[in-house]
């Protein structure tokens, strides 16, 4: 077990101003939290469902996706295959089980996502257009509107959510914190919600069960594919709460983000697997395909295979990154095949169908989160996460690409399968004993600096050592309550978390690269959990994976 590392127990907020029931809230609004809503209001339309969400309903991480959603869906594929391809990029971390789930319901869920109105791209015979990107051997990514799946995804779970006038929904709402009754389970959940609608202000939400959907983390670090609103504030959320997140360190970064200068920060542009996947390859500085022989898929190989032979290519040649060849693509194809990466690059200035695309690694998607079974649930009663929020077991220490859609969507129906008939009887929220405190916002910057010099891509002992260090000077003072400081302060719960489990392994696996360890050990093939104890992170070694599906347990409960 590791050190502990002092955070605040609860976010320092003022007391509700208003307060609101519903049995049910889901905080999150992209493909995980909407299947989620609507799944559950039509398995139980007498629920009172709300869902809140940080931004508006469109400004999460699935608008984002850009190549598909990956199922067995063409001639000659099956879950079978998908699992195979799953369970290699996994690097030996995921949980059999939770694969076979989603490899099995994936296609009926993604032809009752076409049922809902979602337009995916189609052959002029009417067949479903299929592609390939990096860790897979068949073509099996559905996309729509060439590179922009998750903008359409997006609009037909909008559409269906206006459809159902019974599901309430608040926008510009930051979750807080959760209510917990006497026995530690859920009874509410603090909001901020940014004067729109009937509430401002912080109030409280008092409900019988929260389903977390709030997607990922992308913004502990300087550079991501994540937008402004990923600041991992669900997890942060349910660790307060007393739930178990779970292998925290396997981040992973994706080898081909837009390249648009040393002192770029924020949200980068990302360039789709699919461009590879279509064709186009990675060369360096004197025009050599580097990932020749590197691997047998080469430009297709698994994101961390990859971002690791990108990174040490520039650090071979001094070069701060590297390029992709897709001139011989031609316009027409461009113009159809991916339009908004080519708008988005001629916006940045460069041309893609007669110019090279600076390249480097940054940081794309976290495949640990919130640990929960195969139906949703966490270690806290009436808590649910599903999404890049949760940690399900499918990804491993990389998730392969395109199965990041198929995870929300599919995990989101399992949970609506379970949770009405499993719903906590209503309770009053208990008084709450965690230490407040927040950190402020002006913080942000340095934290996010650190994170990706010394928690990024390559990581040691000293730099982990080093980033800790840090983290821990960073004691929670008075700073003014709000937005700024509540987002850095779960910025440094997640980074501190996070940190800590990179530091337990030992080992190079997957998208975590120890460049002191730089062998994969299967002594430290199992996961690394995290929870809050006493006002501090603690992190310890949990189960082994096994390739038996029937080993694998669900979370356990927080030692005491």
């Amino acid at each position: 077990m590791t050190d502990h590392r002092p955070v605040p127990g609860r976010l320092r907020a003022p007391a509700p101003g208003w307060t609101t029931r519903a049995d049910v809230v889901v905080v999150g609004s992209g493909i995980a939290g909407l299947t989620a809503a609507l799944r559950i209001h039509a398995a139980d339309p007498s629920l009172h469902l709300l869902v809140v969400t940080k931004d508006v309903l469109a400004a999460g991480s699935t608008q984002w996706a850009q190549g598909g959603i990956a199922a067995a869906l063409g001639p000659g594929d099956t879950p079978e295959q998908h699992e195979h391809d799953t369970l290699v990029a996994g690097a030996g971390a995921c949980d059999v089980e939770a694969v076979r789930v989603l490899v099995t319901e994936g296609p009926d869920a993604v032809r009752e996502l076409i049922a809902l109105g979602t337009q995916f791209d189609h052959h002029p015979d009417g067949e479903l257009s299929l592609t390939r990107e990096g860790g897979h051997h068949r073509d099996r990514i559905a996309h729509a509107g060439g590179d922009a799946t998750g903008a359409e995804i997006q609009r037909a779970l909008i559409a269906a959510v206006e459809r159902a006038p019974e599901i309430e929904v608040i926008q510009h709402a930051l979750a807080v914190d959760l209510l917990r009754s006497a026995d530690g389970g859920v009874a509410g959940l603090t909001l901020h919600v940014l004067g729109e609608g009937q509430h401002d202000g912080v109030g409280a939400v008092h409900c019988r069960a929260v389903v977390l959907a709030s997607g990922g983390l992308g913004q502990v670090f300087s550079q991501s594919t994540n937008p402004s609103v990923s600041t991992g504030d669900g997890m942060a959320v349910a660790l307060r709460a007393g739930a178990r997140l779970r292998d925290l360190e396997f981040v992973q970064f994706h080898p081909t983000v837009m390249w648009l200068g040393p002192e770029s920060q924020g949200q980068q542009p990302l360039i789709s697997e699919a461009v590879r996947g279509e064709g186009a390859y990675l060369v360096d500085v004197d025009g050599r395909r580097f990932m020749q022989g590197e691997h047998e898929l080469a430009d297709l190989a698994p994101r961390d295979v990859v971002a690791k032979a990108i990174t040490r290519r520039m650090l071979e040649t001094g070069e701060p990154h590297m390029w992709l060849d897709a001139r011989h693509l031609g316009a027409e194809f461009w113009e159809r095949r991916f339009p908004t990466i080519l708008r988005v690059c001629r916006e940045h200035g460069v041309d893609p169908v007669t110019e090279l695309i600076p390249v480097a690694p940054a940081q794309h998607y976290a495949s640990g989160g919130v640990a929960t079974d195969l139906w949703g649930r966490t270690t806290v009663p009436g808590l649910y996460a599903t999404g890049e929020v949760a940690c399900s077991g499918v990804h491993g220490a990389n998730r392969l690409a395109s199965n990041s859609l198929l995870e929300g969507l599919v995990f989101s129906r399992r949970i609506a399968d379970v949770l009405p008939g499993e719903l906590r009887d209503w309770a009053d929220p208990a008084a709450d004993e965690r230490p407040e405190g927040l950190v402020s916002g002006d913080r942000r910057r340095a934290m996010q600096d650190v994170m990706t010099t010394r928690v990024g891509v390559l990581r040691h002992a000293d730099g982990l050592a080093e980033a800790l260090r840090f983290l821990g000077s960073l004691d929670p003072g008075e700073d003014e309550a709000g937005p700024a400081a509540w987002e850095t302060t779960n910025l440094l719960t997640i980074s501190t978390a996070l940190a800590e489990a990179a530091a337990l392994r030992t080992e190079t696996r997957g998208s975590h690269w120890r460049e002191d360890h730089p062998d994969r050990d299967e002594t430290r093939a199992g996961h690394v959990d995290s929870w809050f104890d006493a006002g501090r992170i603690a992190a310890e070694w949990t189960y082994a994976p096994s390739t038996d599906p029937s080993a694998r347990p669900a979370p356990t409960e927080v030692p005491a």
